[in-house]
């Protein structure tokens, strides 16, 4: 990118409620200076949801080496945590409820966070959100509920890699994890399930990329092609990309051909 230096990305933790999981690590670019008489070029902002079954067994880091190289490329990345199942408070909606505050946490403390050479640049007006796994239902459901809008930033694309998108079909399958999540299994609350699910979102004015590994075994290839489908038919700006020869886990890795993928839905 124009005047952004490839370097080790500074990274800030920033508190966006009173909980303690409720924070985010703010990664920041090395923006080279702009000559005098020159436009400065915009800063791309990215917020990453991660994934884990909704579970203290995973924490934001996970995504940590794909977060600095988001920055390495010259990105700003608000890498955000939320309450989960196994900690008070952890699961549905409140897990939900914490990372819309954590997007519209763009509004304040991470827009207070930047030092004055990105603040002038960042482009809160086409932030880009990923989550991965869990964190796609999570980025889903969130960019859904905000309308794709905070106070101060609009959500121009939502990157979601093997997404957990339809809770419905899960729940009546049987998933341990997710009924932990929701609090109940599917035949005792299905309007929970439903209410969670993005395959039974309504559209948002932000274009949807699902990205998928075709060896994926956690989530099946077939649900994010169902959900394309639906999401389509029902007016949602939205595509599918998949990728042979990588899997679930393959997304953390910088070096693989799904991130690739993601950088180019990203313009990154």
């Amino acid at each position: 990118m124009t005047g952004v230096r490839s370097t080790a990305a500074e990274r800030v933790k920033i508190a966006y409620g009173d909980r303690n999981s409720q924070f985010g690590h703010l990664h920041l670019p090395t923006v080279a200076p702009v000559a005098a008489g020159e436009d400065p070029p915009r800063v791309p902002v990215v917020v990453m949801v991660h994934g884990g079954y909704w579970s203290t067994d995973f924490e934001l880091v996970v995504q940590t080496p794909v977060a600095r190289d988001l920055a390495a490329r010259g990105a700003i990345v608000w890498n955000i945590e939320y309450r989960r199942v196994g900690e008070p408070d952890g699961g549905w909606p409140r897990t939900g409820y914490d990372v819309v505050n954590a997007i519209r946490a763009l509004d304040g403390p991470v827009r207070a966070a930047l030092p004055a050479d990105l603040a002038t640049r960042a482009d809160f007006g086409r932030v880009s959100v990923i989550g991965h796994s869990a964190g796609g239902q999570l980025a889903l459901w969130a960019a859904a509920r905000l309308q794709a809008r905070t106070d101060r930033s609009t959500i121009s694309t939502v990157v979601v890699q093997a997404p957990a998108s339809d809770l419905v079909r899960a729940g009546t399958d049987g998933h341990a994890a997710l009924a932990a999540f929701i609090g109940a299994e599917y035949a005792a609350t299905p309007h929970r399930y439903r209410d969670a699910s993005p395959a039974h979102l309504s559209p948002f004015p932000a274009h949807v990329a699902v990205v998928q590994g075709e060896l994926d075994t956690s989530v099946p290839l077939e649900m994010s092609m169902a959900y394309v489908e639906g999401a389509r038919r029902a007016g949602q700006s939205v595509e599918l990309v998949t990728v042979g020869g990588e899997g679930h886990d393959s997304f953390m890795d910088p070096a693989s051909r799904v991130h690739r993928e993601t950088l180019r839905r990203l313009g990154i």
